[in-house]
Parts: C-alpha cells; structure tokens; sequence
C-alpha cells in the first residue's frame, strides 16, 4: 500500500517460506510443516491482461474459455489498498487500481485507503484527511464499483492496530531489521527521522491481510517480502494458538488465518518514472515530472510528456536493455490504448520520438479525462462518499472483528463480558 500496500510486474515466485531452514520459527518441529506444490494459474481479466496466481494444490475448474468458472472463484477474497500520501498517478493506477476493476467482477475484494501506514515517514497533518477522500473518490472514479467490492479507510477499522500488536508478539525483532525497505528507507531518512512505526509496518501489513481471511493479495516486487512475512506469521500464529488447542476452545478449525497467496500483476503493469527509465514511478520522488498524475490537466500531461527522458536510438522499440526509456514509454502508450504489444511495436518503430510523443500524449489524456470527470461528480457530492466509506468500514469490521476476537481467545486473554 506511495505505493500500493499489496500492490504495485513481478517474476513468479514461491511464496512459501523455508520454515525448516529459518531462525524466525526454529521452535516449530519441521514435521509441522507440509510443502505445497506451488503452481501458476492464469486468470483472464476483461480487458485481456492476464493474472498469474500462485495457488496451491487445488486448481479451479475452468471452463471451455480457459477462464476458472465462476462456481470455483467467486468466494475467494481479495484484499489490498493504497497509500493517500501525493497524488494518484499512473503507476499506482496501471499496476494497481486498474487491475481490481477486473478482480471485483470474478473476487469477494476489500480495497482500502491505508493511511495507518501513511505516517510512517514525516508527513503533512493538514493533509492526510484530504488526500484519504481523494484516493477514495479515486477508486470509484476509476471503476470500483461499490455494488461489488468494500471500499473503506484503515483507520475505521480498529482491528487493525489490535492485532497488529498482537502479531508484532510473535514478530522476531530481527527479522523486521532485514526488512529490504526498511534498511533503505532508514538510511535515506537517518536514524533520528525514523520511528518504530517503519519498523513495524510490515506487522500491520501482515494485520491488513490476515484480518480479513484473505485468499489472495496482489503484490508488487517492493511487496513480495512483506507477503513473505505476512505468510510466516499466519503459520506462526496457527501453530502457537491454533490447532487442536482452539478447537478445544471452540474453534471451527486448527487454523486462525488463512495463509494468502500472491496474485501476480500482468507483465508490463510496472509503470517508471518519465525521467529514468530504471526507477519504479512514484510518489515520493523530488520532481513532479517525473510522473503523470491521474488529475493532472491536460496541459501538464503534454508537458511532461514532452519533457520526458528519451534517447538517440532510431526508430522505436521494445525490451533493449540500452533503451529503457523508450521501453517504459512505449509500455505506458500499449497499457492507456490496451493494445497488444505486438501492436504498439509494429505502429511505433519507425516512428521518431516527437510523433510518438505527441501520439502517447493524446491517446493518456483520452484514457483519464472520464476518470477526471467522474472524480469530480464523486467529490462534489460529499455526503455519497461518506455514506461509501461508513458502509465499507462496517462490512470489513465484521470480518475483521470476527478474526480479532478468535485470536484474542486462542491467546487467551478475558474478554470483556465475558467470564
């Protein structure tokens, strides 16, 4: 969740932890553990990207289309969110937000606003509020579609600290101070500008997810650690409090969380900044243009688009490790157009770069102008978006609370009203 929590092309990988070989859960016997044959399975989105799903070691039935038939998926839920710090731009919306438009259709999904995690890092008061409705009205804006998915803010809902700090118990220290972000980050900010909170904020990534009983979560490259931990300690935590233990206590079954599973975004949804090719597009980056946000006027987009980095190759083309400018660029036009990429290559190769520029300008401000006036009818009428967010945050609550009171009982603690 800048970035998308969950969110934001990432090479297939398995994502089940080496339990027997790691000093964070040495205290469980091996036998515990049972390796699953990981496999890829490819979902079909509308709009004809693909999705690689690490599952496990049951397949849905697909149907004569190669699709998984509704009967098989429809149950599964999915669950991720975005940070309200900056403006939306297109690498949030290509590698995030766009693709839950196609999830909410076959997916039981829960988007969220995750401004827990935006104070992490120093961050403006007098903004957050502002920039959490804006990222809300932007989900909408964008098509998710509150008939199908739950759409709401992380601080409504109180579980998510609870059991944050509940899991943080169960969190080797260690193992958070090897975090890859973390040790970036910290040494970017120094270490008086650094709270405990960057330290921990992949234990309330792992309270995001496991909240909610989630059965998938779209990550990105900067994510698949944090989803690495997030699993760990779903086992971690059902082999401590669960088992036969909970069911003696009343427990359905052994297990107080699912362990989720990565659902990987399709290739080409990384989307990097228009001033270096080999950086991830983002928020936090000093130069504004080195971004197109999705609120940006026209005469920005063309701005930007004309200042962007290129290079002095020929002609136009895709994967030249020499040329990742033109690659990132050409990737973008494909992504706003959704052309294939056999399309775009063989449309832009011998093109120079001030026609394509010009051409990607067009078809960019073609793909957001309906996402910038539907932005503004959601935020003009105030009282509709509260009313999506109330409702969003008292659906996820029941869940979410559902879950925190198992495992305030498997630990147990007395609980309120109860002997």
């Amino acid at each position: 969740m800048g970035h998308a929590v969950f969110s934001h092309s990432l090479l297939l990988f398995n994502a089940t932890p080496r339990f027997a070989t790691s000093t964070f859960i040495s205290c469980i016997p091996r036998s515990y553990y049972r390796r699953k044959a990981l496999s890829p399975l490819l979902f079909s989105s509308s709009n004809g990207a693909y999705f690689r799903c690490l599952c496990g070691n049951s397949v849905p039935e697909t149907g004569g289309s190669g699709m998984p038939s509704p009967s098989s998926v429809v149950k599964k839920r999915v669950v991720s969110g975005v940070q309200p710090t900056g403006s939306v731009h297109l690498g949030n919306y290509f590698g995030a937000i766009k693709n839950w438009v196609s999830l909410q259709d076959s997916y039981e999904t829960f988007f969220f606003i995750v401004d827990l995690h935006a104070i992490t890092l120093p961050y403006d008061t007098q903004e957050l509020a502002k920039a959490t409705k804006a990222t809300a009205a932007l989900y909408l804006a964008c098509g998710v579609d509150t008939d199908k998915a739950s759409v709401f803010v992380q601080s409504h809902v109180r579980a998510h600290v609870e059991l944050m700090w509940l899991l943080s118990t169960a969190t080797p220290l260690g193992r958070l101070g090897r975090m890859i972000q973390f040790k970036e980050k910290s040494r970017k900010e120094g270490d008086e500008n650094v709270g405990v909170a960057l330290l921990t904020y992949p234990v309330l990534m792992a309270s995001d997810i496991l909240l909610y009983q989630t059965d998938f979560v779209p990550v990105g490259e900067d994510q698949k650690q944090h989803l690495e931990l997030t699993r760990e300690l779903a086992e971690r935590v059902n082999y401590l409090y669960g088992g036969r233990k909970w069911k003696k206590m009343g427990g359905r079954s052994g297990a107080l969380f699912k362990v989720p599973e990565a659902l990987i975004p399709p290739t080409g949804a990384r989307v990097m900044s228009l001033t270096d090719g080999l950086a991830k597009m983002s928020k936090s980056a000093p130069s504004d243009h080195s971004r197109i946000n999705l609120l940006d006027p026209k005469d920005v987009i063309a701005n930007k688009i004309k200042r962007c980095k290129t290079d002095s190759f020929t002609g136009l083309e895709f994967d030249n490790p020499e040329r990742p400018e033109c690659n990132n660029l050409l990737s973008i036009y494909q992504l706003a157009t959704g052309r294939t990429k056999e399309e775009v290559a063989d449309e832009c190769k011998d093109m120079s770069w001030g026609v394509f520029k010009s051409v990607l300008t067009d078809a960019l401000i073609e793909h957001i102008h309906p996402i910038q006036v539907r932005y503004e009818e959601i935020t003009s009428d105030a009282p509709y978006l509260d009313k999506v967010l109330l409702d969003g945050a008292g659906k996820a609550a029941s869940i979410a609370d559902a879950t925190l009171n198992n495992v305030y009982q498997a630990m147990g603690f007395f609980r309120r009203g109860r002997e």
